[in-house]
C-alpha cells in the first residue's frame, strides 16, 4: 500500500518513509531496536555534562553507558514481544523478526530478560542505585505506560509517554553525582517538549499505517493540519526551553547559548515550513530528520560547554557582557582585543 501523500506527490512508500541503512540485522539484535539507543546515551551524557561530577572516571562512564544501552535494548525487546500482533498486521513491520517467525517469543522474552538483568548489575554494581533505580523506570514507563496503557488509548500518547525518552538525562545526572540536580530536570523537560515535533513529524508520513490497524496518534485523530500546528507548537517551546541551558550549565553556558542559535533558526524553519503545508512528506521527513540531528547537537554542545576552553571562552563571553553593561564600551573594546 502506498499512502496518499506519496501518491501526490510521486514518490513511492519507500520515498516517503524514512529511509534506514539496508542493513539485515540478525533476528536478536534487531528486536533490541539499537537505532534508538545512541540518541538515548547522548541525552544520557548530556545529563552528566549538567552536573559537577563531569568527568566522570572511565569505568564508571563506561558502565553507565553500557548499562544504559542494555536497559533500552531490554525495553525494545519488550515491545516488540508486546506489539508482535500488531506488527504482523502492518506492511511496514510485518517482516520484523517476531511476526515473520524468525525468532520465537520464548527466545526473545529470554533475551529481554538477560538485557535487564545485565543491565541492572552494571548499573549497581558500577555506579550506583539511583542510577539503576532511573534506567529501570525508564524501561517500565516505555512498555507500560507508553506501549501498553498510552499508545493504543490517546492521541496524546506520545506527550505523555515520552517521559520514558526523557529519562537518561537523569540517570547520566545520577551517575556522575549521585543525585539529581537543577540542570538534569531542565534536560529532563527540554526531552519531554521535544518529543511531540519529533514523533508527530514520523506519525505523518505513517498514519495510514496507524490508521489501518487502530492506533489513535494525532494525524489519524485530528488530521495533518493540526498536527503541524502542534508540532509548530512544541517546536517553538522547545527553542524557549533549550535556550534555559546557558544558565542550566555549571560552566560554558554563555559558549551553549551561541552556538545554540544556528541549531534553533533551523527547527522554526523547517517547523514553519510543514505547517505551511502539513501534507508534504519531504517537509515530514526533513523535519523527522533535522530533529534526531537537533538533540544530538544539543548534547553536543552541552559537552563542549563543559571543556575548559569552553568554560574560559564563556567566562570571558561574560565579562565582556558585564563591561557593556556598565557602559564602558571603550574598556570593553580593549578587552575583545587583549582576548
Amino acid at each position: 500500500m502506498v499512502s496518499a501523500p506519496a501518491v501526490a506527490t510521486g514518490l513511492s512508500r519507500e520515498q516517503a518513509v524514512p529511509s534506514r541503512a539496508k542493513v539485515k540485522l540478525p533476528a536478536w539484535l534487531e528486536i533490541a531496536k539499537p537505532r534508538l539507543i545512541p540518541l538515548l546515551l547522548a541525552t544520557t551524557l548530556g545529563g552528566m555534562a549538567l552536573s559537577d561530577g563531569w568527568p566522570l572516571p572511565p569505568l564508571r562512564l563506561a558502565c553507565t553507558l553500557g548499562g544504559g544501552a542494555l536497559a533500552a535494548a531490554a525495553a525494545g525487546v519488550l515491545n516488540c514481544l508486546w506489539e508482535q500482533e500488531l506488527d504482523g498486521r502492518m506492511q511496514r513491520t510485518s517482516s520484523r523478526a517476531l511476526p515473520s517467525g524468525r525468532l520465537s517469543m520464548g527466545t526473545a522474552f529470554a533475551i529481554a530478560v538477560a538485557l535487564a538483568l545485565t543491565a541492572s548489575t552494571l548499573l549497581v554494581g558500577g555506579v550506583n542505585c539511583l542510577a539503576a533505580s532511573l534506567a529501570l523506570l525508564g524501561l517500565c514507563s516505555y512498555v507500560l505506560l507508553y506501549t501498553v496503557l498510552l499508545k493504543p488509548r490517546t492521541p496524546q500518547n506520545i506527550v505523555i509517554g515520552g517521559v520514558a525518552g526523557a529519562i537518561p538525562p537523569l540517570v547520566g545526572a545520577a551517575a556522575a553525582t549521585g543525585h539529581l540536580g537543577l540542570g538534569s530536570w531542565w534536560l529532563f523537560a527540554l526531552v519531554m517538549v521535544w518529543t511531540p515535533a519529533h514523533f508527530w513529524a514520523l506519525a505523518l508520513l505513517l498514519r495510514d499505517d496507524y490508521r489501518a490497524v487502530g492506533i489513535p496518534m494525532l494525524p489519524v485523530v485530528k488530521g495533518t493540519a493540526a498536527t503541524a500546528r502542534g508540532i509548530s507548537v512544541y517546536a517553538a517551546l522547545t527553542v524557549v526551553l533549550s535556550l534555559l541551558g546557558v544558565w542550566a550549565l555549571p560552566t560554558g553556558g554563555l559558549l551553549y547559548g551561541l552556538l545554540l542559535l544556528p541549531f534553533n533558526a533551523r527547527l522554526i524553519q523547517m517547523a514553519w515550513r510543514l505547517h505551511q503545508d502539513p501534507d508534504d512528506v519531504q517537509r515530514a521527513r526533513g523535519l523527522f530528520r533535522w530533529s534526531i540531528l537537533y538533540l544530538f547537537g544539543i548534547c553536543l554542545l552541552l559537552l563542549l560547554a563543559r571543556m575548559p576552553a569552553g568554560a574560559e571562552l564563556s567566562a570571558q563571553g561574560w565579562d565582556l557582557l558585564a563591561l557593556a553593561g556598565s557602559g564602558k564600551a571603550g574598556f570593553t573594546l580593549a578587552a575583545a582585543v587583549a582576548a
